[in-house]
């Protein structure tokens, strides 16, 4: 898991891609895959109020299984659940690493913040 840098970000990626109505629901997996090629930057960059360089983990589910990780994010498939799977993963992070969330949804939030991590919403990473 991206351990290189010292923040590590999970994006919850079914909830990021729903975000926007842009008939990602025709294509799942495409539109996971032009996600995680839109974060790419942010592994040098990082993000608004996280500086950079920073660990991407894009977590996928469903039809989105089989997006493959590029150079700066980490492509993680849920075998269920994708919002256990990113509690487990803001957990392992806990307390050694700096764990930011991006994601709008609330049950998750109070998941992950219950291990130390930050929230953003998904504007953080689209516009």
């Amino acid at each position: 898991m991206s351990e290189d840098a010292a923040v590590l970000v999970i994006v919850d990626g079914a909830n990021v891609v729903g975000s926007v109505p842009d008939g990602w629901w025709r294509d799942r997996r495409g539109a996971a895959e032009r996600l995680r090629d839109s974060l790419v930057p942010y592994a040098a960059d990082g993000l608004p109020g996280v500086p950079g360089p920073v660990g991407i983990v894009l977590v996928v589910e469903g039809a989105a299984r089989g997006v493959a990780s590029v150079a700066g994010v980490e492509v993680a498939p849920a075998p269920g659940s994708g919002d256990d799977l990113i509690t487990e993963l803001a957990a392992a992070a806990a307390p050694e690493r700096e764990c930011v969330v991006v994601t709008a949804d609330r049950g998750l939030r109070q998941r992950v913040e219950a291990y130390g991590a930050r929230c953003l919403g998904p504007r953080t990473v689209r516009p």
